[in-house]
């Protein structure tokens, strides 16, 4: 199978799991060449058909994407200036560390998380990289796992691919689309072909990438998006700003009655909280569709409903997943995909899966749950064709591909928008809006 075959028969997938027509499937076109996402795993063509679904989804006749402004919108963060100023985006306390029997992965980018690493281990809260390479070195993979997820930081076990456990979950859908209640049929949605969102209210309950990722997509597509974010929990500067366009941003406590107000006027709820912690605070999917009839409830998570209290990013689930091992440069030491592919293929994936329900809700009638999970992307990535060494590096000239806005008294250059027909509005500045609609 050819790679761009491969990636028409993953959309074809795709589309019947959010019962869109085949007829639509064989008009979409395919670029000329690939996105230049070199990689051993087949990450071009699974970034084109996470795309293109959205577009299928939302019924935009135009589904032609650049091949060059998929790689640059998948690797966004690599070309973001705040200022002119490119961002750190990786703390020191995220990466490959060498253990006594292996190597294991840590995310350390939030604050939080990078102080638990470090207590884990005994360190001083500033202590160096190489303080951190030097216990790691003398304790075993599962060991430092287990150390570091007991004080509440984040590890995983780098692993080689089971190739069962991936067929296993490719048996399930991509983009799980289900009814989750009664409810008359509603107006709003998909109506217009230059804002087919125009009149949805989505509440953003996410954080990160992919959840961030689908949401801005929404609004990209018309929908009046609202994000709420603790007001303890600051989101990094540059990844609000990398995701934010077109949204409004506000702080409040889930837990706090005033929640209520706006999740009563909402037609979607985007969730990217891990399951568990959804429960307690009563916004499981099963709560919100019970106490909103007519609701569209889309979740995002790591690794999948079954693993309800674990954390996770793009970077862990690439590493113990096993594509951080196929994706070796000297088969001994792991690498990794040439973007966060699982984190911004799983947010299209689930902005296709809302477009669908919207679709659905407005024909039929009824509350709709989606769901997607990264660790559900890699399994369909690494049953997708590959090749035994990534393709050379092309070079992009990304002028026409940016775009510039004014936020909160700083110049944010940013890539353009990859759907086509379609521009980004400005990003807000983080909690500058009221929690209302």
């Amino acid at each position: 199978m050819s790679p761009m075959t491969a990636g028409r028969a993953l959309l074809t997938r795709i589309a019947e799991d959010l019962g869109i027509e085949h007829d639509a499937v064989a008009d979409v076109a395919e670029p000329g060449h690939a996105a230049p996402l070199p990689s051993r795993l087949a990450t071009a063509e699974l970034a084109w058909a996470s795309m293109a679904s959205v577009l299928l989804a939302a019924g935009v006749d135009e589904v032609a994407l650049d091949a060059d402004r998929i790689a640059l919108a998948y690797r966004s963060d690599r070309l973001l200036r705040i200022d002119g100023e490119a961002p750190d985006v990786w703390s020191p306390y995220s990466g490959f560390w060498p253990v006594e029997d292996g190597w294991i992965r840590t995310h350390g980018n939030y604050p939080h998380h990078a102080v638990a690493l470090l207590r884990a281990l005994d360190l001083r809260e500033d202590a160096s990289a190489d303080e951190v390479r030097a216990v790691l070195a003398t304790a075993s993979a599962h060991e430092s796992v287990e150390r570091i997820s007991a004080a509440g930081g984040l590890a995983v076990m780098v692993s080689a691919e089971r190739p069962e456990r991936d067929a296993a979950l490719r048996d399930r859908p991509l983009v799980d689309l289900r009814r989750a209640g009664d409810a008359a049929p509603a107006r709003s949605g998909l109506t217009r072909a230059d804002a087919p969102l125009r009149g949805v209210r989505v509440l953003d309950l996410t954080r990160v990438i992919a959840g961030p990722v689908c949401t801005r997509t929404l609004a990209l597509l018309g929908a009046d998006v609202l994000r709420i974010d603790p007001p303890h929990l600051p989101e990094p500067h540059w990844q609000h700003l990398d995701t934010g366009h077109g949204k409004r941003s506000a702080l409040l406590d889930a837990r706090s009655s005033e929640m209520q107000a706006p999740l009563a006027q909402t037609d979607v709820v985007v969730l990217g909280y891990r399951p568990a912690a959804l429960e307690r605070l009563g916004l499981s999917p099963d709560i919100l569709a019970t106490r909103h009839p007519g609701m569209v409830v889309a979740q995002l998570s790591a690794w999948g409903a079954e693993h309800a209290d674990r954390a996770g990013f793009d970077s862990l689930v690439q590493a113990e997943s096993g594509v951080a091992f196929v994706e070796s440069p000297d088969g001994a030491t792991p690498g990794a995909l040439p973007a966060q592919a699982l984190d911004h293929s799983a947010g299209y994936l689930l902005a296709a899966g809302v477009c669908s329900a919207i679709r659905r809700r407005r024909a039929e009638g009824g509350s709709w749950r989606v769901s997607a999970s990264m660790r559900r992307v890699a399994a369909e990535l690494l049953g997708m064709p590959r090749s035994t060494a990534p393709a050379s590096p092309r070079e992009i000239d990304a002028a026409s591909h940016i775009q510039e806005f004014a936020v909160g008294g700083q110049t944010l250059t940013t890539v353009r928008s990859a759907l086509p027909g379609f521009s980004f509005a400005a990003p807000r500045p983080w909690g500058s809006d009221a929690p209302e609609w």
